[in-house]
């Protein structure tokens, strides 16, 4: 599960401010970390999200900047519910086509690997690409389209998040 009916709350385990060894960041240059977001299902910890954004970064025009968006896993979840659970967000944000919804779960399921605790999996917004993906600093792949990406990190993002609360919470302190 990427979000369902949950209370997500602030983890201070780290500052924003820490110094990380990322190399799924590194190209994006510059890019700070939002303090890490926990994500409670039902009373059990899923993830803790961790947005790493660019000086200048605004979130009301989020897709046009280079950002990531890394989930770091509490618990064991199999690849393809992750990527099931990704479609059934991204279709309360907008709609799509059923031969879009397939061609995302497919390459989505090839994307996510069953993960288990202190796993990563990172995404990458490429403003005029899509949306790039990495499992615990290994560069799993893309998906070249921009309405996937959009769609896709506003699971987090959008205002019509399930989790608002998690949204509010990623973007505080960052520009509107």
């Amino acid at each position: 599960m990427l979000l369902g009916s949950a209370h997500a709350q602030s983890n201070t385990v780290a500052s924003p401010n820490a110094s990380f060894s990322r190399p799924e960041v590194a190209a994006l240059g510059g890019v700070v970390p939002t303090a890490p977001v926990r994500l409670r299902v039902w009373g059990f910890e899923v993830y803790d999200a961790r947005l790493w954004t660019p000086r200048g970064f605004r979130h009301s025009q989020a897709m046009q900047h280079p950002f990531a968006l890394e989930l770091q896993y509490l618990r064991k979840l199999e690849g393809s519910a992750i990527a099931s659970r990704s479609i059934e967000e991204m279709r309360r944000l907008g709609s799509f086509s059923e031969a879009q919804a397939q061609s995302w779960l497919t390459a989505l399921r090839e994307l996510f690997p069953n993960v288990g605790q202190g796993e990563r999996i990172t995404g990458i917004n490429v403003p005029g690409v899509g949306a790039e993906f990495w499992v615990n600093g290994q560069r799993a792949g893309v998906v070249k389209d921009e309405t996937f990406a959009r769609l896709f990190f506003g699971i987090w993002l959008d205002e019509r998040t399930s989790e608002p609360k998690m949204r509010a919470q990623l973007l505080q302190g960052l520009q509107p």
